[in-house]
């Protein structure tokens, strides 16, 4: 697994209390998408289970490490949805917490890493719930998370919380140029879309999808003088939808912000006359509604088995569409 230069600092913290005796059993980490909580947490993993640590370093020969490294320890317990589901049961759960109640087969520490611990169930949380709340020895639960509010409220408060903040923008834009070197605002534009988050940037900055939203953007910018709202359709409508709309909001409230004076704030540093474009033709207050049209639609579709996604977004279309009709809003903003 990667390793990324801002993780130094939360990883030595993190070590530095359980060298202490002073480390949680429960560990939640909130990180947005892209800021390398993932690799965090295995590395803290690798530490705990190690049998002959280096200071604050797992040793990488011992026995427990060869297995970690192999990807095959039995006392290191990765749990996530299985293919194609977007929720976590609560069988695995409960297998794993039968397996953590024999002694651990190596002798050392048990670690058991959730990736994504929003996505538990409620049967599934309150399982774990009762194991966090009489902790057996030597036994660590590692949870990650987007979005802790999405957590029982009961299981966050067993929890030590810690939030992996994204990285300082110069230190990410420096990191992001020597990935790849580029268009200087290309990158402060993916950066800024994913909150600062590195590693979400990058993955944006490659060509594929870079070149998708650019498709999405060229696409808004010739359906507005048209007022054909519609011809967006094809650029939305794909299993990729909630990301797409993330952008699609995105230049939306770009646009509010272009309005109020702020265009040193927007995020798409790349599409500024696209963004004034948005908001000489919308008023503020239509915008704010188109944002939150939007928003209520990705939820929908992001939450709604089998709801026609097609459907759902030709009717947000058509109600943008009526609403560029009824505005006549085309005031110049001297910004």
């Amino acid at each position: 697994m990667n390793w990324y230069p801002w993780l130094n600092v939360p990883y030595r913290q993190l070590v530095g209390q359980y060298a202490a005796g002073r480390g949680h059993h429960a560990l939640l980490v909130h990180a947005s998408p892209g800021n390398g909580d993932e690799a965090l947490l295995y590395a803290l993993s690798r530490w705990l289970i190690c049998q002959q640590r280096n200071g604050e370093k797992s040793c990488g020969e011992c026995h427990s490490c060869r297995l970690m490294l192999a990807g095959n320890h039995p006392d290191y317990h990765v749990l996530m949805p299985e293919k194609g589901k977007n929720s976590l049961g609560i069988e695995p759960i409960r297998q794993v917490i039968e397996t953590l109640y024999s002694h651990a087969q190596q002798g050392g520490a048990k670690v058991v890493w959730l990736p994504q611990a929003e996505l538990l169930t409620e049967a599934a949380a309150n399982a774990l719930l009762k194991t966090l709340e009489e902790p057996l020895a030597n036994t660590f639960f590692l949870l990650a998370c987007n979005e802790p509010s999405r957590l029982m409220a009961t299981l966050r408060s067993r929890c030590f919380y810690w939030h992996l903040a994204s990285p300082d923008e110069a230190l990410s834009l420096q990191w992001l140029n020597r990935q790849a070197p580029g268009n200087p605002v290309d990158r402060l534009t993916a950066l800024r879309l994913y909150d600062g988050a590195p590693i979400a940037a990058e993955r944006l900055l490659q060509p594929q999808l870079w070149q998708q939203r650019s498709a999405l953007c060229t696409a808004l910018n010739n359906a507005l003088p048209q007022r054909d709202m519609l011809a967006l359709l094809p650029v939305l409508n794909h299993d990729d939808v909630a990301e797409r709309l993330h952008w699609l909001c995105a230049l939306l409230v770009d646009a509010m912000k272009w309005q109020q004076g702020a265009a040193g704030y927007v995020l798409n540093q790349d599409q500024q006359p696209l963004i004034q474009q948005l908001a000489s033709r919308l008023s503020s207050t239509s915008l704010q509604q188109i944002v939150q049209q939007w928003l209520k639609c990705r939820q929908q579709l992001v939450n709604i088995a089998g709801v026609n996604r097609e459907l759902l977004l030709t009717e947000q279309l058509l109600s943008w569409e009526q609403m560029l009709g009824s505005t006549g809003y085309s005031q110049s903003h001297s910004l």
